[in-house]
């Protein structure tokens, strides 16, 4: 039931691992002597920075992210080239006085006197930097597009479910009321503890049932209170049964799950003759919750437009709530009715 969280590094993080990693390139061969930092270090580090969320902010935002990409290439290079290979020429980089390889290269390029531009230091202190702020501004806009997304598909989801609930509850009235309305022609005795049993059921459904979850408890409370209600206004209720099994403590679920399917058993359970057989049976495990519901098909009935209501919405639901966990085998010979449903908590 639960959708899958998915974890993205912090931003904070993840610029202060380049900015350290950076500075940690530029100065290590200098702290491996023990030398002071040289400043066009720290001033073309800071300029880096500048030109960095300069990118960020404003050049990806308003430029690759729409499309202008020739726009963009073209600004790119000329900061890039001014930027980066002017501050090389102001200010000419330092390297260790004695670093092997380095070293070497070094005193080779100042004594040859190589064109700047050949320099790939401009393009380590700047050009790498502006690189990652293209990288991680285009993560970032597609980390918040994944979360509008699965925002709006989560906002769907309720909507829908809410829908639905809204479907089932004036549903399951009208049938409860009819049920009330036949015990009330007959002068029936059981009448007022109907309508007791009916408040019963009203209360749960909107002070509970309005909730995302529900204990399993309340909605067996529930179920019982539907179940005797039937049971009064049925002429014959010899073959009814009910049985609960297991232990429901700490479970949850969500509200009027189970309902339309033993809804659905009475309403079509009943033969000519008025007498009525349906077997309930509820099964609470560990990890997972059977309900096998089962029917004999009795009188016939018309079919009206709205006569799968409460059906088709329960299936829904569990499409939405359970996508993957659970299991529903629905019967229909003719003369007998079989729902199996089992949910994976």
């Amino acid at each position: 039931m639960n959708a899958s969280k998915r974890k993205y590094l912090p931003q904070w993080f993840v610029h202060a691992f380049l900015w350290c990693a950076l500075f940690g390139v530029l100065i290590y061969p200098f702290l491996l002597e023990s030398r002071s930092i040289p400043p066009h270090i720290i001033i073309k580090l800071v300029m880096a920075a500048v030109l960095f969320y300069f990118n960020y902010y404003y050049l990806v935002p308003n430029f690759l992210l729409k499309d202008k990409i020739k726009i963009y290439i073209g600004i790119s290079i000329v900061l890039i080239s001014i930027v980066g290979y002017g501050s090389h020429s102001l200010f000419p980089p330092e390297g260790p006085k004695d670093f092997g390889p380095i070293t070497d290269y070094m005193k080779e390029r100042r004594e040859s006197r190589m064109p700047i531009r050949f320099s790939l230091m401009p393009f380590v202190v700047f050009g790498i930097p502006y690189i990652f702020a293209i990288m991680l501004r285009v993560y970032t806009e597609l980390q918040k597009n994944e979360n509008l997304r699965r925002s709006v598909e989560k906002e769907k989801v309720q909507s829908e479910l809410q829908f639905l609930k809204t479907q089932l509850n004036p549903h399951f009235l009208f049938n409860s009321l009819n049920t009330i309305y036949s015990l009330s022609v007959k002068k029936s005795p059981d009448t007022s503890e109907a309508i007791i049993n009916l408040s019963e059921l009203m209360r749960y459904m909107i002070y509970e049932a309005d909730k995302d979850l529900v204990p399993l408890n309340k909605e067996i409370e529930y179920i019982k209170s539907y179940v005797a209600l039937q049971r009064l206004r049925l002429a014959d209720s010899e073959n009814v049964f009910l049985k609960i099994s297991g232990d429901d403590t700490g479970k949850i679920i969500p509200a009027l799950l189970f309902i339309s399917f033993i809804e659905n058993a009475f309403k079509y359970g009943t033969d000519y003759d008025g007498k009525t057989s349906v077997k309930i049976n509820l099964l609470i495990k560990e990890k997972s919750i059977h309900l096998y519901v089962v029917n004999k098909i009795g009188s016939f009935r018309a079919k009206s437009e709205s006569s799968g209501v409460g059906l088709q919405n329960v299936k829904n639901r569990l499409n939405y709530l359970y996508p993957n966990s659970h299991e529903l085998v629905i019967k229909d010979d003719g003369s007998i009715y079989e729902v199996n449903l089992i949910l994976n908590l």
